[in-house]
């Protein structure tokens, strides 16, 4: 247990993006206690666009809202459409690309022909086609960044799978009269869990983006629910006159996308057995 601790110790990357996910994620289920005002019904036109100072720390917007409430609830908006999105991402990823690798033959060639489809389109350019179908709102940013970004998971699980369907305790289990759908999801799922996750924090991160992007656009998450992407569309005409407002939803998106990727890249030089072996 020591020996672990240590080398955890020695990993800075998975440490700051561990600190500052989880920072992230306190503030985001805090929010209400926090928040020193509601974000969207304490507005006071008086005082709109004011500059930070002691009462606002963040400064207020157009319509008198403080900026920092806001930024603390939208946290949660891109926190749940962080891990809702990918987490079905994952899930997709994790069925196709176990069939796809255990299976073979034609349903691999269908998986990966689907696949390759879905690496050469852009995500933002898929999720944006989804939402002009679907239209704005926070349940469709969800379903399109949902089955937007499941390929890089499919691939690496297909791959992963590839290489262990012919080891001893895959032929340990055969022997034992194990069924395919329980040799993939208890003998082979477990083992090959390590890069997948790695995979599915990145994940975190980029659907943070394209919700923000897709607010940005107006065609994510709606006003007057706080969405950094949102305010950043909002601050767009302001941008030399009331710079805060632009500038504090920027930095949050910045350090939460940071945090993730961190993270993830301490998780995979932690998990990843090639990376450790050549250090």
């Amino acid at each position: 247990m020591t020996t672990t601790v240590k080398k955890l110790m020695t990993r800075t990357n998975l440490l700051v993006g561990g600190l500052i996910t989880g920072i992230i994620v306190a503030i985001a289920i805090l929010a209400p206690l926090l928040a020193p005002y509601h974000p969207i019904d304490d507005a006071d036109l008086m005082v709109s666009d004011e500059p930070p100072s002691e009462k606002f720390w963040f400064g207020t917007d157009n319509q008198g809202r403080d900026i920092l409430s806001r930024v603390i609830f939208g946290a949660r908006i891109s926190l749940s459409v962080g891990l809702i999105s990918q987490g079905f991402n994952t899930l997709i990823g994790i069925i196709l690309g176990m069939t796809a690798g255990f299976f073979g033959k034609w349903w691999d060639d269908i998986v990966m022909g689907l696949t390759n489809i879905m690496l050469s389109i852009p995500s933002l350019i898929f999720a944006l086609a989804i939402m002009a179908l679907l239209g704005p709102g926070l349940l469709n940013v969800f379903l399109a960044l949902g089955f937007t970004n499941w390929s890089y998971t499919c691939r690496i699980t297909r791959s992963q799978v590839l290489s262990a369907r012919s080891l001893d305790y895959v032929t340990a289990a055969r022997a034992l009269g194990y069924g395919r759908i329980r040799i993939m999801f208890t003998q082979i799922l477990p083992n090959i869990v390590g890069p997948i996750l790695v995979i599915a924090t990145l994940g975190v991160a980029y659907a943070i983006l394209l919700e923000a992007s897709l607010s940005f656009l107006g065609l994510g998450v709606q006003p007057p629910t706080p969405s950094w992407g949102g305010m950043l569309s909002t601050a767009r005409e302001q941008l030399f006159t009331a710079p805060w407002i632009s500038i504090f939803p920027g930095l949050a998106i910045f350090i939460t996308v940071l945090g993730l990727n961190l993270l993830g890249d301490g998780l995979r030089d932690i998990l990843d057995p090639h990376i450790t072996k050549e250090r």
